[in-house]
């Protein structure tokens, strides 16, 4: 199974100007370290994908799709209350992050493949608006086609950005078939806020979901005393596909974050990962970048990433 990467310009294209910390040039650094390692041709790179209307529709609802066309269209305003700020072509660059995520889903259900997309995992947004950076949420579209299209059931969602994955836990946090994971710096330090660890689902999903806070200033020892839990509780879910955001702001030295990840981490959770979803999706497993706002840090922890998957 080969290892599908997705680059291009259009992935480039979403980002935020005025020093926004999620700026354009976030593809171009990891994709600098990935070239310099001579890695460029052991990965299938594929172009991005743009994502139809329809496609979104499956998450998010019509009055919010509509709502970013046109502020898309005038460049101005804001989607949230300051985090994530419109721009010309937003439409159009959210949905290449999302088709490009969509993509890799569709091609690891039917090729084998795995699939990594740096500029993905937009986990803030909810289905009616935007949150935290995030104006289409990729992981919540590629699970309803995944269901939809695909008859894929069981989805397991790991999460190991700084922030917690607020836009997919609340959206799933009911249904018992989607068993997420997040480990996270703890809300009472950092934004959402979310994810204190007896937050379990709830109704038929209470004990699907797995929320773990991490200190500020927790580092590879302790994310390694923690981590068995996440595989064991995996293994007992039986997930069919797997997602991984594999966020880069938990590195140390991230502007917006307090942990003290290194890269290590990143790559150790890759190739665990991989493993898992050998024994237990027939290796069906997609990455997306999520966050990271330190350039040589989220360099360094797409590539251990994407190395953790190479054949």
């Amino acid at each position: 199974m080969a290892l599908r990467l997705y680059y291009g310009e259009e992935l480039a294209r979403y980002g935020f100007g005025g020093g926004h910390p999620f700026g354009t040039d976030r593809l171009a650094a990891f994709w600098q370290l990935w070239n310099e390692r001579g890695l460029r041709d052991r990965a299938q790179v594929t172009k991005p994908v743009s994502a139809t209307e329809t496609e979104l529709l499956r998450f998010h609802t019509p009055r919010y799709v509509e709502r970013v066309r046109h502020l898309s269209r005038s460049g101005s305003g804001c989607l949230d209350h300051g985090d994530t700020p419109a721009f010309a072509g937003m439409f159009e660059a959210a949905s290449w992050v999302t088709g490009s995520t969509l993509d890799a889903v569709s091609r690891a259900v039917t090729d084998g493949s795995r699939g990594f997309v740096p500029i993905g995992g937009l986990h803030h947004a909810r289905r009616d608006s935007a949150a935290g950076f995030c104006i289409f949420n990729d992981i919540g579209v590629a699970i309803e086609a995944l269901r939809q299209v695909h008859g894929i059931r069981r989805i397991a969602y790991v999460d190991i950005d700084a922030h917690h994955g607020d836009g997919v836990f609340y959206e799933y946090e009911s249904d018992p078939d989607v068993l997420i994971a997040d480990v996270h710096e703890d809300g009472r330090y950092l934004y959402p806020g979310t994810g204190a660890a007896d937050e379990t689902g709830t109704g038929a999903a209470r004990g699907t979901k797995l929320n773990i806070p991490m200190e500020p200033g927790a580092d590879d020892a302790a994310f390694h005393r923690i981590w068995p839990r996440v595989e064991e509780f995996l293994r007992a879910g039986r997930p069919e596909f797997l997602l991984l955001q594999a966020g880069a702001d938990s590195l140390g030295g991230d502007p917006l974050a307090h942990l003290q990840f290194t890269a290590g981490v990143h790559g150790h959770v890759a190739a665990r990962l991989r493993l898992l979803a050998g024994e237990c999706c027939r290796g069906r497993m997609v990455v997306l970048g999520g966050g990271g706002y330190n350039r040589h840090n989220l360099a360094l922890a797409w590539t251990a990433v994407a190395e953790a998957m190479l054949d």
